[in-house]
C-alpha cells in the first residue's frame, strides 16, 4: 500500500484544531484524555510531531471537514 503524503486529508495537528475552530493544542489534550475518541490509524505521532487525519478530526469534533463547505 503506498500513501500520499500529499494528501489534504493528512494534516498536522496543530493546522487541524485551527482548522476546526480550536486552540493549536486541542488534538493533544483530546488524544491524551480521550484517545479511543479516534478510529484505528487517524492519528499518531512521529517523533514531536502528531499527524491526524481529516477522519480524525470529524470523529472528535463531530463537524464535517470545513474546508469543504
Amino acid at each position: 500500500m503506498k500513501i500520499n503524503l500529499n494528501d489534504p486529508d493528512i494534516m498536522d495537528a496543530g493546522d487541524a484544531s485551527e482548522i476546526w475552530g480550536h486552540a493549536k493544542n486541542y488534538v493533544r489534550r483530546t488524544y491524551k484524555s480521550d484517545p479511543s475518541k479516534f478510529p484505528e490509524g487517524s492519528i499518531r505521532k512521529f517523533g514531536k510531531q502528531w499527524i491526524v487525519t481529516t477522519e480524525g478530526m470529524e470523529a472528535i469534533t463531530g463537524v464535517k471537514d470545513p474546508r469543504k463547505r
